[in-house]
């Protein structure tokens, strides 16, 4: 599903973002990324977003090999990956529908498939009452749920959530953390670099924590803080 082997990023002023990282992810996994500032988890993440691309190694998703990628190919690459930010990314002129559903139009999914599924994920991310409020008019948990939704539209296999609750306050991280549990029970690949000690420690995942650009843990069941 997700193959990161002996991935090395060096970044034009000479530091190394990350060190011959290898991480194996299984289809169906909830993994987070932990590390504090500079451990290397943002980098990781923007690899597998192919914002950036690795010095060394080969990153394998759903089997494509997106090392040696073109250019014309990675919105191809972006089609598997659901990817949800920090700072939400809503377009301000559109509504919470418009919003979701632009994700679909991008790839030109059919009319009538969109008219199906926006409603579907509105209502799975408890959003159906807000379907045409604009951004402005959302809180920072009701936001964030609109880019979850975006995100899982067009039915992803995998969704990457870079600090997804870094912006909101413990109890509706806890909501947005559930969300991410329940998109993963329908059989998506979930894969969130956080902060959020908190959050790690109840979830119980695959906890993977970098320090210095190096994986020095990968715990199957895990908290923010165990030792391997």
């Amino acid at each position: 599903m997700l193959r990161i082997e002996n991935v090395t990023k060096v970044y034009p002023n000479g530091s190394e973002g990350i060190k011959n990282v290898s991480i194996r992810i299984e289809k169906g996994e909830f993994v987070f990324f932990i590390g504090s500032s500079g451990s290397g988890k943002s980098t990781l993440i923007k690899l597998l977003m192919k914002e950036l691309n690795p010095t060394s190694g080969k990153i394998t998703i759903n089997g494509i090999n997106t090392t040696d990628m073109k250019e014309s190919q990675i919105p191809y690459l972006r089609r598997n990956l659901g990817i949800v930010f920090q700072d939400f990314r809503l377009l301000p002129n559109k509504t919470v529908y418009e919003n979701v559903a632009f994700a679909m139009q991008v790839i030109e999914a059919p009319k009538k498939q969109i008219r199906r599924n926006v409603p579907t994920v509105l209502s799975l991310v408890g959003l159906s009452h807000k379907a045409k409020a604009y951004p402005n008019q959302l809180s920072g948990g009701e936001q964030q749920r609109t880019a979850l939704a975006r995100a899982i539209v067009n039915n992803p296999p995998i969704l990457i959530a870079d600090e997804p609750t870094g912006n909101l306050d413990p109890d509706t991280a806890w909501e947005i953390m559930q969300l991410l549990e329940e998109i993963n029970k329908r059989g998506t690949t979930v894969v969130v670099a956080t902060h959020a000690k908190d959050l790690v420690d109840v979830m119980q995942k695959r906890v993977v924590t970098l320090q210095h650009g190096v994986v020095v843990r990968d715990v199957k069941k895990g908290g923010y803080s165990d030792e391997a």
